[in-house]
């Protein structure tokens, strides 16, 4: 699905990211153009970093049940 239409950015290539190491909208935005131009698709990059991430907020650690 594409997710920024201006840069011709899919969920893919965000996940790519994720395994090359980007961990924020910013790193989105350095490696792929993502929200650089008209910025509509910033919410959906977002939603899809986090799925990317293990559904985690970037730069955020899972707590484990109980802690």
């Amino acid at each position: 699905m594409y997710v920024c239409i201006c840069r011709a950015v899919t969920n893919s290539h965000i996940h790519e990211a994720v395994q090359g190491g980007a961990r924020t909208l910013k790193d989105l935005r350095r490696d792929l153009g993502v929200a650089s131009d008209c910025g509509r698709c910033a919410s959906c990059a977002s939603e899809c970093l986090q799925a990317a991430c293990g559904g985690a907020k970037p730069g955020k650690a899972k707590r484990q049940a109980g802690s």
